[in-house]
């Protein structure tokens, strides 16, 4: 029995998917009892639990094979990450009662930054788990293609992909999420001692010049990319009504100085197989699919 934390996205339910293909025995940890419904008719075993809550968590992982955790995603944390300090917490304590005989954790590029950012977040649980007696994975992916989901809109609609990675001719690691599901999906599969950092991006680097150049292809429509200038973030962010704006600043900072990146400059990095072009076409479609206003 495999335990999925984060099933109901992406990352999640690609590995859910593909773990359930194979015939492995699956158990979902969900927030949700209705978005449990449809992994129990897939046939897994549903287990209700939110990521602070230590009792719950236990109660999901024990018997556990193999466990998957995927911490939720904060974009706006408080100072000094009370968020993700309440999960992690609540994560060590359940997988110390639980101890299942192996833990793959979604972590991320940028752990090992020099300055604080929004990925610190991940760097406190890979402190964290790093101190228990267990065999452990540790995944860190690239920037998610998928995030050009919320680019969409505003290329259908003004022919702009409005970018905050920049330069905008420069290639930045990305990777599909259902790339790093199927990875996931094998390093459970797999028996290892001690900690391990594994490191995926896709099969090639990707500018932001690029990715208005596959929106503009998978629209039908021309596209291009324009930098969201420095000096405005802050104020952006604070109208789109974010608290603490600094830290996804300097993740940002990071990305374009060139601070967030792989270890050796991802020369150990495994690629994944899944090109922007499928990505965007298929995050096009579903925007195309869904009714006005949803």
């Amino acid at each position: 029995m495999i335990t999925i934390t984060g099933i109901t996205g992406k990352v999640g339910g690609e590995l859910g998917r593909t773990l359930l293909a194979s015939g492995q025995l699956v158990r979902a940890v969900v927030r949700d009892a209705d978005k449990g419904r449809a992994w129990a008719a897939r046939g897994c075993e549903v287990a209700l639990a939110t990521m602070e809550d230590a009792a719950a968590l236990t109660r999901a992982l024990t018997g556990a094979t193999a466990a998957f955790i995927l911490p939720p995603p904060v974009f706006d944390p408080a100072p000094g990450y009370p968020e993700a300090r309440a999960v992690i917490g609540a994560v060590v304590e359940a997988l110390k009662a639980a101890r299942p005989s192996k833990v793959v954790c979604l972590s991320t590029i940028g752990v090992d930054a020099p300055h604080d950012n929004l990925l610190s977040q991940r760097t406190l649980m890979e402190v964290a788990l790093r101190e228990l007696p267990l065999p452990l994975t540790i995944l860190r992916p690239a920037w998610f293609i998928d995030n050009v989901v919320w680019d969409i809109a505003s290329a259908r609609d003004t022919g702009i992909l409005h970018s905050f990675l920049q330069p905008l001719d420069k290639a930045f690691p990305m990777v599909a999420a259902k790339d790093v599901g199927r990875l996931a999906a094998d390093l459970l599969r797999e028996d290892w001692t001690g900690t391990r950092v594994v490191e995926l991006e896709g099969p090639a680097r990707v500018t932001p010049n690029d990715l208005a150049n596959t929106l503009a292809t998978a629209l039908g429509k021309p596209v291009r990319a324009e930098p969201v200038p420095r000096a405005s973030w802050e104020a952006l962010f604070r109208g789109q009504g974010m608290k603490n704006p600094g830290p996804r600043v300097r993740m940002l900072d990071g990305f374009n100085e060139g601070w967030i990146e792989f270890q050796a400059g991802g020369r150990g990095t495994i690629q994944g197989r899944t090109r922007v072009g499928e990505v965007i076409d298929a995050l096009v479609a579903d925007a195309d699919e869904r009714p006005t206003g949803v």
